[in-house]
């Protein structure tokens, strides 16, 4: 099933263009299409068995890697079943050419103003409650999520970010900031070649959010260190090094970027929290 979005919300469309009828809200998965920038931009939807839009529901954006494909990273990380069993939406964006304009690469296209014409459909037509609107994404997905936790403000109460960071010359200037509260959990390897990266990104966020640390319970695993911090603006940063992984997705069974007998499982860390931080304010 196909959705074409209506014209009407994006510049530079007539104004005697009939706008598209909006697509039923149904349980399954959806291939949808956007314009945006006078391009149209595919995703799927998946939406839990039971769902009829009747009822306000979370949404989880999730974000590939480089090159991928929504429908690539949609088999990895098995976010669906967490759908199905606690009864909330996922979105999977295809970048354009296999990658999001996101802090360091990949393209030039707005992937900022397509997450926010997406989030903004599925709000409006598929039930999707505004405050509790999330993102995750690996590598080139995860550095998207940051990009837009600071220039998609107010969308996103909080993003998950794996094997990705913030980085790139965006970040140099201090600004480069929230304006609004959006928590953070990453989920790292301390053997990825981008550790120190990843690690200096994180630094910096917390250092611009004022950001203290807190006392957390250890992960319980030998080769995971966990750690935790308030910002002073109310949100939380909560970092996860799997010691000995590289650049993957622990937990994954399957694809190119997974780690099967990983200590953690970082589908189950994501959505966690994010059932514990809707958007404050």
């Amino acid at each position: 099933m196909v959705l074409v979005l209506a014209c009407a919300m994006l510049a530079g469309c007539g104004e005697d263009e009939p706008a598209a009828p909006a697509q039923r809200p149904a349980a399954g998965d959806h291939k949808l299409t956007l314009e945006v920038g006078g391009k149209q931009r595919t995703f799927v939807l998946h939406a839990p068995p039971g769902y009829t839009g009747d009822k306000p529901v979370p949404l989880v954006v999730g974000l590939h890697f480089f090159p991928g494909s929504g429908e690539d990273l949609k088999k990895m990380i098995e976010m669906d079943a967490k759908a199905d069993e606690h009864g909330f939406l996922v979105a999977y964006p295809d970048g354009i050419s296999g990658g999001f304009n996101a802090l360091i690469c990949c393209g030039a296209e707005d992937d900022v103003a397509f997450l926010k014409a997406l989030t903004d459909r599925l709000i409006a037509d598929w039930r999707v409650d505004p405050a509790r609107v999330y993102a995750t994404g690996i590598s080139n997905g995860g550095d998207m999520s940051f990009r837009a936790a600071v220039e998609a403000t107010g969308v996103f109460a909080a993003i998950g970010v794996v094997s990705g960071g913030l980085g790139g010359p965006r970040v140099e200037s201090p600004d480069f900031v929230p304006t609004k509260p959006v928590s953070v959990v990453s989920i790292i390897g301390g053997a990825d070649q981008y550790y120190d990266v990843f690690e200096a990104g994180l630094n910096t966020w917390r250092q611009r959010l004022k950001c203290e640390p807190v006392t957390t319970p250890p992960s319980g695993k030998a080769n995971v260190k966990r750690s935790s911090a308030r910002c002073a603006d109310g949100s939380d940063v909560e970092v996860y090094v799997v010691t000995d992984m590289g650049h993957s997705w622990p937990g994954a069974k399957s694809g190119a970027m997974a780690v099967p007998d990983a200590p953690i499982v970082a589908t189950d860390i994501l959505w966690d929290f994010f059932a514990a931080h809707p958007r404050l304010g």
